[in-house]
């Protein structure tokens, strides 16, 4: 799962015992050779969802990371692109791959933008944000669009219960709970918190109108449902 060139066991364990902001600082220099990076094929597929809903003017990439989510900004939006992530060694890096991109420091719960932007997108960084924080989260990405802008995120259908991946993030989710119970500041990141029904009511809430679209070019599950789907938010 990680190369030569990733953390090792010891880096992550301090990072895990850090404070979101600081453990991704800590990490920031070796995150893009982790799997917690997006990959490259999911990329290309919001890409090729998302380049018919086009062409986009100004786009913002909520909680940008080392900046993997930048390219499809890049690709889709004729205007200029933005990252914003509360963690300065992060936004280091994502300087160094995107020097055209405007890159801010800022959290995600209080975007300093007011109508700015025509496409919002967003990638892995939603388990950063606990139930509670969601409508408040939606809230300011709505904020932040001007009317008629679109807020895109991709969600992965999830595992079978009782399969191998529903275990690894069952697993994943309670050790993190365990830690927080024990240890502060807490270190949020769960993967079985953002669930779909309750995604849309937040996004209905705040005041967009969604759509779920396939994105084929991840495949189809045996029953026939996407592996992935293309949450497409538009603000009236």
């Amino acid at each position: 799962m990680f190369t030569p060139q990733g953390p090792t066991l010891r880096e992550l364990a301090v990072q895990a015992l850090s404070s979101v902001e600081h453990g991704y600082d800590l990490l920031a220099t070796k995150f893009d050779e982790t799997p917690f990076r997006t990959s490259d094929r999911l990329l290309d597929a919001v890409t090729e969802t998302l380049r018919p809903l086009g062409p986009f003017g100004a786009g913002l990439d909520v909680c940008c990371g080392t900046g993997a989510g930048l390219r499809v900004l890049e690709e889709v939006c004729t205007g200029r692109v933005t990252g914003v992530d509360f963690s300065a060694g992060m936004l280091a890096q994502a300087r160094r791959a995107h020097p055209a991109a405007t890159l801010v420091r800022a959290d995600a719960l209080a975007l300093p933008f007011d109508g700015a932007f025509d496409l919002a997108v967003s990638f892995g960084a939603f388990g950063h944000f606990l139930p509670e924080e969601q409508p408040p989260l939606f809230t300011r990405i709505h904020a932040a669009l001007r009317p008629g802008g679109t807020l895109a995120f991709p969600l992965p259908a999830p595992p079978r219960v009782g399969s191998l991946p529903y275990w690894t993030l069952f697993g994943f989710d309670a050790v993190m709970r365990l830690r927080n119970a024990v240890r502060r500041p807490p270190f949020v990141m769960y993967y079985r918190t953002f669930r779909l029904a309750d995604v849309l009511a937040n996004l209905e809430r705040a005041g967009f109108t969604v759509d779920l679209l396939p994105m084929e070019s991840l495949g189809r599950r045996e029953d026939g449902s996407p592996r992935c789907r293309l949450v497409v938010a538009r603000r009236s």
